[in-house]
């Protein structure tokens, strides 16, 4: 699945790439405020567990989540029940996402906004900046070592924070030598779909405390953030069950107070 994903990428690529010039794509970023401060990495720092809440349409494994789809609606009451940051899926053709709903999110909402997409070449980093991302995913299986770590310092120079996806302990070691500052764990087998939080639990021990550590995938309780807690987990990262919750509010709060 996550060749079929990536090829489709380097699609939508060529399409945009015809649209929008590289050259050109810098010379909007190049207008931007670009921050030191950091404000995804920044709101990861939260004394319990910091809250990711997705935005997200579908998905490859459970196809149509939301029909009712109001993602300004969404987001805005994320941030009402104090979610630390929001993830939006700008991935169209598996995902239903598009680069329209994170700009727009990000004009109405005031916490960081992660880009949730297939990050393959630099054109995507200088597009996130300029939707107005705070931060970036950058998943080790579908980079070379070269790539982790220029996209990791690109990232840096526009003022992105980068979460640099793993799954195993190769993975985790690939992130840490790139200079990873933010690392997540997918708890979720992309060949198979299925599904364990104790991938996060046994791969944190591997992480020095000076690294931020998310959990993501599969967390669908107050105990499953619990627990996720208890193992010095930093944040985790939420879309399937904030979606499907008729009231969002409520549910960030009861994880939130786990």
């Amino acid at each position: 699945m996550l060749d079929k994903i990536v090829a489709k990428t380097e699609e939508r690529l060529i399409e945009a790439k015809s649209n929008k010039s590289l050259d050109q794509l810098k010379e909007e970023a190049s207008k931007l405020d670009i921050s030191d401060e950091f404000p995804f990495k920044e709101a990861l720092r939260d004394p319990e567990i910091a809250i990711i809440a997705e935005v997200k349409k579908a998905s490859p494994s459970k196809g149509l989540i939301a029909e009712d789809f109001d993602y300004i609606k969404i987001a805005k009451e994320y941030e009402q029940a104090g979610a630390s940051a929001i993830s939006v899926l700008t991935e169209p053709y598996f995902f239903k996402g598009s680069n329209d709903y994170l700009k727009e999110i990000a004009e109405n909402v005031n916490i960081p906004i992660l880009r949730k997409d297939f990050t393959i070449d630099e054109y995507m980093i200088y597009e996130a900046k300029t939707l107005g991302a705070s931060a970036i995913l950058l998943i080790v299986s579908i980079l070379d070592d070269a790539q982790l770590k220029e996209y990791l310092e690109l990232a840096h120079d526009l003022g992105l924070s980068a979460i640099v996806e793993t799954h195993d302990a190769n993975e985790i070691k690939t992130a840490i030598d790139a200079g990873a500052e933010i690392i997540g764990v997918n708890n979720r087998n992309l060949a198979d779909f299925t599904v364990d939080i104790n991938n996060s639990v046994n791969l944190r021990r591997l992480v020095s405390d000076d690294v931020l550590f998310i959990s993501e995938s599969g967390i669908k309780t107050a105990e499953d953030v619990r627990r996720l807690k208890e193992n010095n987990v930093d944040a985790v990262l939420i879309g399937e069950t904030l979606m499907k919750s008729d009231d969002k509010e409520a549910m960030i709060l009861e994880l939130k107070n786990a």
